[in-house]
């Protein structure tokens, strides 16, 4: 599904050239269904699953980088920036990572001279091609005073997993901007435990230069107020940030319901005037916020069809499934006129 016609509404990169990059999580088919829209508006990308751990090191001896390698070229190609996501997380790693001898759990030696070999052969690899990598995925719980969510990494290596993987990544590309990067992370609980563990990182020296927000939000949560508050906690730390996953689902978490086939003009409204309260914040904070990208481009494909309702249509962005401009985008390019 493509837009008709030849596009000539203000380009979304160029609008916000003296805020931040603007980027788009991609994957091999949408750089081909999406690839004038991409091409048109943004100046960044993230591959959306092709560079986590299971997608390239699906065995010990085995790397498969022929997606991630389409990615970086499409890159290249359209002078586009690019982030690496991401090196540690308790999702989509292979099992093997985590498999000692004869049915046992591998020990903390063997797990940490794998995840070493790992960032050393991933980071090396893309050097020159990626500026920014998600180091560090979703470690800290979501509820309640335990710091760090319960994991392979946690039991095996200990709570030093995460240190260990910021140094071997900077070992990888000195140059590299490393990221620790979160979801709910303007929920004030969650905000101050995401904020103990940068703290420790930095007071331990270790090699870490930015915090990423996921930003995986709503027309109705966070308040505008706790994302204000949570960018103003983090910056504070000295750290950059970048929104790494962003899109507004029109649907409250909980909300369950599938009767929406179509968007109704007034959620559209309601996501307009989000994403202009959204990005007036951000411009705000324009210089310690370095780029935001969108978990996506289009509506034509989102994981929000099929989370937390699986097969439910979402409309979560500034562009249609036509790749047309939305309510939200001309919002946002009305902020600059």
């Amino acid at each position: 599904m493509t837009t008709v016609g030849r596009r000539n509404e203000p380009k979304l990169k160029e609008v916000f050239a003296q805020d931040f990059l603007i980027g788009a999580a991609v994957n091999p088919k949408t750089i081909i269904s999406q690839k004038e829209l991409l091409a048109y508006h943004f100046n960044s990308i993230t591959a959306e699953n092709e560079m986590k751990f299971e997608s390239l090191h699906p065995a010990e001896e085995t790397y498969t980088f022929n997606q991630a390698d389409e990615l970086v070229a499409f890159a290249k190609k359209n002078e586009m920036t690019m982030r690496g996501h991401t090196l540690v997380w308790h999702n989509q790693t292979s099992d093997w990572l985590f498999e000692g001898k004869n049915g046992q759990a591998a020990d903390r030696d063997t797990v940490l001279e794998r995840i070493k070999s790992h960032i050393d052969t991933v980071v090396g690899r893309y050097k020159n091609d990626i500026y920014a990598w998600d180091v560090v995925n979703e470690v800290i719980e979501d509820e309640g005073e335990v710091l760090l969510r319960k994991s392979k990494w946690l039991d095996i290596v200990g709570p030093d997993f995460i240190a260990k993987a910021f140094q071997y990544a900077h070992e990888a590309d000195p140059k590299a901007l490393l990221f620790y990067n979160d979801y709910n992370e303007s929920n004030p609980l969650k905000r101050d435990k995401i904020y103990k563990l940068l703290k420790s990182l930095i007071d331990q020296d270790v090699p870490i230069h930015g915090v990423g927000l996921q930003a995986h939000w709503n027309l109705y949560d966070p308040s505008l107020d706790d994302i204000r508050s949570a960018i103003e906690k983090y910056a504070s730390l000295g750290l950059k940030l970048q929104l790494t996953e962003l899109d507004v689902s029109v649907f409250r978490f909980d909300d369950k319901r599938i009767d929406l086939t179509v968007a109704p003009e007034e959620l559209l409204e309601l996501q307009a005037e989000r994403y202009e309260g959204m990005f007036k914040i951000l411009k705000e904070y324009r210089d310690e916020i370095t780029s935001v990208t969108f978990w996506g481009a289009a509506d034509d494909y989102t994981w929000l069809d099929d989370f937390p309702v699986r097969g439910r249509k979402n409309w979560p962005f500034l562009f249609n499934e036509l790749h047309q401009p939305k309510p939200a985008y001309n919002r946002l390019v009305g902020q600059h006129s």
